[in-house]
């Protein structure tokens, strides 16, 4: 285990968290969930029916020690569940609509979230992205003053770690968005113990290029740098210019960055999933996420390839970022 997750493995085994993983028919998510319980890290929550999970989970050889079972049909908390789905949609929902929606895991899951039933989801080894986000947005919703959710990978190998977004969720972030997404992410790498160094990627460093993309990318700097003067973030860069302090010396002298990015904002969905991956199998990162963030409580998304120890990770990162909402729930009332 990297330095990080044994950091969050200690961390998250003191608060003993709880996490729904609906996808109980699943194979690695069961044995993902049986690692956690035997562990007593977390205590997982497995959306399904009981004796068909006990089955699998027998059939596989693995324990169910202090893995709790929710199974949607016979929730005896369920009618509790209706009617707070019903008002939260504020009319867009009725009785009826609301008890067929809950008995889909993901809405069933998300709910148990949102009621303080559990502290955090993963989602999305058998489930689209849309199938996870959708619920969560829904339900959820995004925090005060967060306009839209955003999808950051961890890079990890060794002892390094880097944070890459938007990954997953906004296909062409405008200007402000971008620089909301930076700032979000600048604040999801504090609360993995990483002191946010923040590059506006672009095909172009310092206006060595210009057009409408550039533009973009230097108005999203400018806005993120006012907003929140107290981070380090600067752009547009290209990656060598952010990454490597010899090419930073010559294309941008006078950067606080100086070559020393570790954060990575790339200007589109299509050049953030294609950077995670390149450095994922050409550069051997194992690749954490996607982590939403921007939500009022955590919800995260698998990919549908996920192993076994990326549902466990993940679940430990789910886990984390509950710790740190309470935390700073705490202290605004405090």
């Amino acid at each position: 285990m990297s330095d990080l997750f044994a950091s969050i493995y200690d961390q998250v085994k003191k608060e003993h968290p709880s996490i729904v993983l609906p996808e109980g028919d699943d194979d690695r998510v069961v044995q993902a969930a049986s690692r956690l319980g035997e562990g007593n890290v977390i205590t997982p929550i497995l959306i399904g029916d009981e004796q068909e999970i006990e089955a699998r989970a027998q059939r596989l050889g693995v324990p169910l020690e202090n893995v709790t079972i929710f199974n949607p049909k016979t929730y005896e908390k369920m009618d509790e569940l209706v009617a707070a789905f019903v008002s939260r949609r504020k009319g867009k929902e009725t009785e009826r609509t609301a008890k067929e929606k809950l008995t889909d895991v993901n809405y069933f899951g998300t709910m148990l979230v949102y009621m303080d039933f559990a502290d955090g989801l993963v989602s999305g080894a058998a489930h689209s992205t849309g199938d996870t986000v959708r619920p969560a947005l829904q339900i959820i919703k995004t925090k005060p003053g967060i306009q839209k959710t955003s999808g950051v990978f961890i890079m990890v190998k060794e002892d390094q770690k880097f944070v890459f977004a938007d990954c997953a969720i906004n296909i062409s972030p405008s200007a402000d968005e971008l620089a909301e997404i930076a700032i979000s992410t600048a604040e999801t790498a504090k609360s993995f113990d990483i002191d946010p160094k923040v590059a506006m990627l672009s095909f172009s460093t310092k206006g060595s290029a210009a057009s409408m993309e550039t533009q973009k990318v230097s108005e999203a700097t400018r806005t993120a740098q006012q907003t929140r003067p107290d981070l380090v973030i600067d752009g547009e860069f290209q990656f060598d210019a952010a990454f490597v302090p010899a090419v930073a010396q010559k294309k941008a002298p006078d950067s606080p960055l100086r070559g020393e990015a570790n954060i990575f904002i790339f200007p589109s969905l299509e050049s953030g999933n294609l950077g995670y991956k390149i450095a994922q199998r050409l550069g051997g990162y194992d690749a954490i996420g996607p982590i939403l963030q921007g939500l009022n409580k955590p919800v995260n998304d698998l990919s549908r390839g996920c192993s076994i120890d990326d549902v466990y990770k993940l679940s430990l990162i789910t886990a984390k970022q509950a710790i740190t909402e309470r935390e700073a729930v705490a202290n605004k009332e405090s």
